[in-house]
């Protein structure tokens, strides 16, 4: 199988800070507006450089999502910034109304999503975001694997004519993509090639199905990993065609079950070929205190739990 190194542990919304200021440098068009939560975005170094084009909206999210879409509609790039509960579930009438009905072309960062923010506990650790950004029209959803696919995936929302969501978190996690390779929205990565079964998961969950795969070798078990970083629109080719080599499938995702990645490959599938799914995510449920590592554990998503469902659908 093909191994991965981590590099050096780093969150991933850093990654957003460092894509944000790369295509600002860019693109003069690229605008940055933020409710207060400009250090916790990592939006340091873009209102630095540049200062004309950074707007701090304060603790009105509202009103942020407004000013956004009037500068979209001025023909500007704008990237608002906020935590991932703040910036889907608060302002879900003004996404809804100013940005999706008429495909305005503003960019939704949300930082802090999951349970892997840890400690600031269940009215902050969102698990149903996705859900929420996936029911808008035309809204695309991206949640990347680490700082290296994150920032490519920041620099690839600002060329994209329209709304995208981009989902990212606080704690440090492996960096262990390749930094130079573009990020093609709509794009499944297959991370490692199996024949036994296929794990498809998104964001930190990437990392936990790899190190699951690695302990599923040293017993013979060929583990498939396929990283669906777009959530929507879904590569469905690539889907279909990992569970036609495998035949078996487990979706990890830290999420909800209502509305994630897993209903939304089980809706490809059952329409286009109908196979067996198993699911691991936070149920329905919402998050607890705790760390990170106590949280993934506890929810089951992490590489132990993920390489016990392997075995058990093996069986």
């Amino acid at each position: 199988m093909k191994k991965y190194i981590d590099t050096g542990k780093k969150d991933t919304r850093s990654g957003f800070g460092e894509g944000l200021l790369r295509a600002g440098k860019a693109d003069e068009r690229v605008v940055a507006l933020t409710a207060d939560l400009k250090g916790s975005l990592k939006m340091d170094a873009f209102a630095a450089e540049f200062p004309e084009r950074f707007i701090q909206c304060g603790i009105a999210e509202a009103n942020m999502v407004g000013a956004a879409a009037g500068l979209a509609i001025a023909g500007k790039i704008p990237f608002i910034g906020s935590f991932a509960e703040f910036v889907t579930g608060r302002v879900y009438d003004q996404l809804r109304q100013e940005v999706a009905y008429g495909n305005t072309n503003v960019k939704i960062a949300s930082s802090h999503a999951g349970i892997t923010l840890g400690e600031d506990g269940a009215t902050h650790q969102t698990m149903e975001d996705i859900a929420l950004m996936r029911a808008l029209p035309g809204m695309v959803v991206v949640n990347p694997c680490d700082y290296n696919q994150t920032m490519q995936a920041t620099i690839a929302a600002a060329k994209y004519q329209g709304p995208v969501y981009l989902r990212f978190g606080r704690p440090s996690v492996p960096n262990f993509t390749d930094p130079e390779e573009p990020f093609e929205i709509g794009k499944a990565y297959v991370m490692n090639e199996g024949k036994d079964a296929t794990v498809f998961c998104c964001g930190h969950l990437v990392w936990e199905a790899l190190q699951a795969a690695e302990i599923l070798e040293a017993e013979g078990i060929s583990l498939e990993v396929v990283n669906v970083a777009t959530i929507k629109p879904l590569d469905e080719d690539a889907i279909i065609a990992s569970i036609k080599k495998t035949g078996k499938a487990i979706v990890a995702e830290e999420h909800n079950m209502a509305g994630g990645l897993g209903e939304a490959i089980a809706g490809v599938l059952a329409q286009k070929h109908p196979a067996k799914l198993e699911f691991m995510n936070g149920g329905d449920r919402f998050g607890q205190t705790g760390t990170p590592a106590e949280l993934m554990a506890l929810y089951g998503l992490d590489a132990a739990h993920i390489a016990d469902k392997v075995r058990a659908v093996l069986k």
